[in-house]
């Protein structure tokens, strides 16, 4: 009876502690928001002055990150929306939509009168009612400078049919945030975590929240159990049975007086309904089996066949007292919520290069290395180096890592004399984090994101695509020249009406500071 009522009062002594920071961070953020509020304002003025629906065919959409990737429930279309760009001195915004057709491989900006403000690293989820609904929540819109942020807390639908942006307002809902991650359950929408930052502090959630597509209402759950601590760009999908896995994701903790470090999640978690009600829900800490993803942030995530969960990319930051140095990904991972098992996704490569494989010894290729990775008979993934030097004389290298030849990422055979040989290994996405994925008819397609070299943040905008059940080779759609792209040394002052016109973002090539937060976080 003691230890059960200490326990419980360390659990409320520590929601305190997390109440009073909120309120600390919220009156903090306050003035800084209320700045922002006038540009946001601003914006929706321009906005306003759309007063039909223009459908333009386009070029593929410039380069930019956090965004949202979504697939049209009835169409067999892709659905581009918000995003960010940073071109070194500053920060652009977007709420654009933008609809690729899969199987013309064309892409349409489509206009939208009184669309949501300007936002990224929001959460988008697809529904099918009513002939597809698009709903949006949260997210944040940055200033110029890309050191103030602004989080929205409202919520949006985008009718589908009809190509009608709605505003739907409803209370009780979640506090501004972005870096959460939002599902369809059901017929609700459930969102779990994310973060909400000022100048000088921030706050990580493990909240979670439903918001019900009948009644248009919200709801604060409360499961029992241990659930995940507080955390950002965590990855969150429904399982097979009716559960809501949560992995990974990413925290910040304040080590010393304006010191914080960043934490790289690597835990997983289930949530369920409780014998089998809505209203009650129950926590409960999972260990999957396999072979699992390297602990990273800004990593992509996406619903694969046999609903897998898939991984995509993402990066690992090295921290040091004044910099900070990552290294990226272009992995692919595939987490089987049946079997509760990881399984790392691998090409076969082009059938025209397959050979049978024989049983026996298998014949070393000329000059290959005899060193296996990941056990025997697998090959280690090939590192290509590329430089590039852009007019300014920059030299931006390109590390990417082309995974082996051996079997897909799905479950794999118990009879390994069934597998082919494969050939050599197929570029695809170079390493990145904070792309944006979206899978239809069994096919990946990974859209854009940002690596670093150096100093300098390289934003993309290819398109690239990946068969899930023949898990073959890749094929880019749209290729992108890093070498390109604009990149302007930073200022220590600029001016007002230039900040307005950056942050503006609508047809500019450009996005904003990833950072070490959007980097990490989003």
């Amino acid at each position: 009876m003691g230890k059960k009522g200490k326990k419980e009062k360390k659990g409320r002594g520590a929601e305190k502690t997390a109440a009073k920071m909120e309120k600390k961070v919220s009156k903090r953020s306050r003035k800084e928001e209320e700045d922002l509020e006038a540009l946001i304002a601003h914006f929706q003025t321009l906005d306003a002055k759309r007063t039909q629906i223009v459908e333009t065919p386009c070029p593929p959409p410039s380069p930019r990150l956090n965004a949202s990737l979504s697939v049209h429930p009835e169409k067999d279309e892709l659905i581009l929306f918000g995003g960010e760009y940073f071109n070194g001195q500053k920060t652009f915004l977007y709420n654009e939509l933008y609809v690729y057709n899969i199987r013309k491989d064309a892409w349409t900006k489509v206009d939208i009168p009184s669309p949501p403000p300007r936002r990224c690293a929001h959460q988008a989820v697809v529904v099918p009612q009513g002939g597809g609904q698009l709903w949006v929540f949260g997210g944040e819109f940055a200033s110029p400078s890309g050191e103030q942020f602004y989080h929205y807390k409202d919520l949006w639908v985008l009718h589908l049919a009809t190509k009608t942006w709605e505003q739907v307002k409803s209370t009780g809902g979640p506090s501004g945030r972005s870096g959460h991650r939002m599902v369809a359950w059901k017929r609700q929408l459930i969102l779990f975590g994310g973060f909400h930052e000022s100048t000088r502090d921030y706050i990580y959630y493990n909240d979670v929240y439903a918001f019900n597509l009948d009644t248009f209402t919200w709801s604060k759950l409360s499961p029992s159990g241990t659930g995940p601590t507080p955390r950002s760009g965590c990855q969150m999908s429904v399982t097979p049975q009716g559960g809501i896995v949560i992995y990974g994701g990413y925290s910040k903790q304040r080590v010393k007086k304006d010191v914080d470090k960043g934490m790289r999640h690597s835990d997983m978690f289930l949530l369920k309904p409780e014998d089998g009600r809505e209203d009650k829900w129950v926590w409960t800490r999972m260990n999957p089996s396999g072979v699992k993803p390297t602990p990273r942030s800004g990593f992509s995530v996406a619903m694969a066949p046999n609903h897998q969960t898939l991984f995509f990319g993402g990066v690992c930051d090295e921290e040091e007292e004044e910099s900070l140095a990552g290294e990226f990904f272009n992995d692919l991972y595939f987490y089987d919520a049946t079997r509760n098992r990881w399984f790392e996704g691998q090409l076969k490569g082009p059938k025209s290069e397959k050979k049978k494989r024989r049983r026996g010894r298998r014949e070393e290729p000329e000059g290959g290395s005899k060193l296996a990775c990941g056990g025997a008979g697998t090959q280690a993934p090939v590192e290509v180096v590329k430089e590039v030097v852009t007019e300014d004389g920059t030299v931006v290298t390109i590390k990417q890592v082309l995974s082996a030849p051996g079997s897909a990422g799905q479950p794999q055979s118990e009879d390994e004399d069934s597998l082919e040989e494969a050939g050599s290994p197929t570029p695809g996405p170079c390493p990145r984090s904070n792309a944006m994925l979206a899978v239809k008819h069994g096919v990946l397609y990974v859209y854009g994101g940002m690596f670093e070299a150096g100093d300098r943040q390289v934003t993309l905008s290819d398109l690239h695509c990946l068969d899930l059940h023949r898990m073959e080779a890749w094929k880019a759609l749209v290729e992108m020249d890093p070498e390109t792209q604009e990149w302007l040394e930073e200022t220590d002052s600029e001016e007002d009406s230039e900040e307005v016109e950056g942050a503006e973002g609508g047809d500019e090539d450009e996005d904003e500071d990833s950072g070490e937060e959007s980097g990490a976080e989003d």
